[in-house]
């Protein structure tokens, strides 16, 4: 019954189990379609990804962990031909974005429209354009 409320209600529930369902997914769009503005093109993503307000959100990373928390517009993607790797239990939060061959180490916090291009180390707190570590 849980799956059914999240399908029925939850767009971002349905991109992500759209994703992980691949090419089967087409059997069951046209009966409930994915929010349009939210792109995962990601083949390695751990459990319990959440994505709250997946709203013009791009998702385009090598690896993503389990328990990963991504909020409204922001943009995981290339910098040049490197994708960025996420650890577990991150939160990357609106606006931000994070670029390149990186890694986001396990339990950091990335800050609302933070810009990141260089190594997140675990249990970071990152803000700021370009990101800077304040915790």
């Amino acid at each position: 019954m849980v799956f059914l409320y999240l399908m029925s209600l939850y767009k971002e529930f349905r991109n992500i189990v759209y994703k992980r369902m691949g090419k089967w997914s087409y059997c069951v769009k046209w009966f409930c379609p994915p929010l349009s503005t939210l792109y995962i093109h990601c083949n390695d993503i751990g459990g319990g990804l959440l994505i709250q307000h997946g709203f013009s959100t791009i998702i385009t990373a090598q690896k993503i962990g389990n328990n990963v928390k991504i909020f409204q517009q922001v943009t995981i993607g290339y910098k040049g031909d490197k994708l960025p790797v996420i650890g577990n239990n991150v939160e990357i939060c609106c606006g931000a974005k994070v670029l390149g061959g990186i890694y986001v180490g396990d339990n950091a916090v990335i800050g609302a429209n933070a810009v990141v291009v260089k190594d997140v180390s675990a249990k970071a707190v990152m803000v700021g354009v370009p990101a800077k570590q304040i915790r």
